[in-house]
């Protein structure tokens, strides 16, 4: 196989991991994790969105799940515009679709606009970088441990000529 080959599998790999352990962004830091069926159906769609992006041969995004989660975050600071709160409906339609649960018919928001799908995807590339650089952050993070590990043990082997 060939570096580039390598390369590319590492990152699927990585995605996977990520897909089942990244954090889940929220906005503003003081919110505790999604319940449950939430953490679950952000899980299940990054890695749906893995499969698809890898079979489109492009790089992945974020999920609906993780917008819908982020806006409903969001919208406790902050009252939402009228196009977020479509865009928010819609994603939340899209969850509740992915779990089987039913959405009443006057919360139901099946499609958006081109700029309002614009602003999600930009929205789910954002929330995917956001929490791929914590990922990388944090391998950065062990190899340099480890690396410091590494040279401290040698050190410690090497004999000392001189007491200081």
């Amino acid at each position: 196989m060939s570096v580039q080959n390598n390369a590319k599998v590492d990152r699927h790999i990585s995605d996977i991991v990520g897909a089942l352990a990244d954090p889940i962004i929220c906005h503003g830091n003081e919110i505790d994790s999604p319940p449950e069926k939430i953490r679950t159906a952000i899980t299940l769609q990054r890695l749906i969105e893995n499969m698809r992006a890898l079979k489109e041969n492009r790089e992945p995004i974020g999920t609906d799940a993780e917008a819908a989660w982020y806006l409903s975050t969001a919208s406790l600071a902050m009252p939402l515009p009228s196009e977020w709160v479509r865009i928010y409906m819609y994603t939340f339609n899209q969850t509740c679709k992915l779990t089987n649960n039913e959405v009443p018919q006057d919360l139901r928001q099946e499609i958006l606009d081109n700029y309002e799908m614009g602003l999600l995807n930009d929205l789910k590339t954002w929330i995917y970088k956001v929490r791929t650089e914590n990922r990388k952050d944090v391998e950065r993070t062990e190899r340099r441990e480890q690396r410091e590990q590494v040279k401290k043990e040698k050190e410690d082997l090497q004999p000392k000529m001189f007491k200081f």
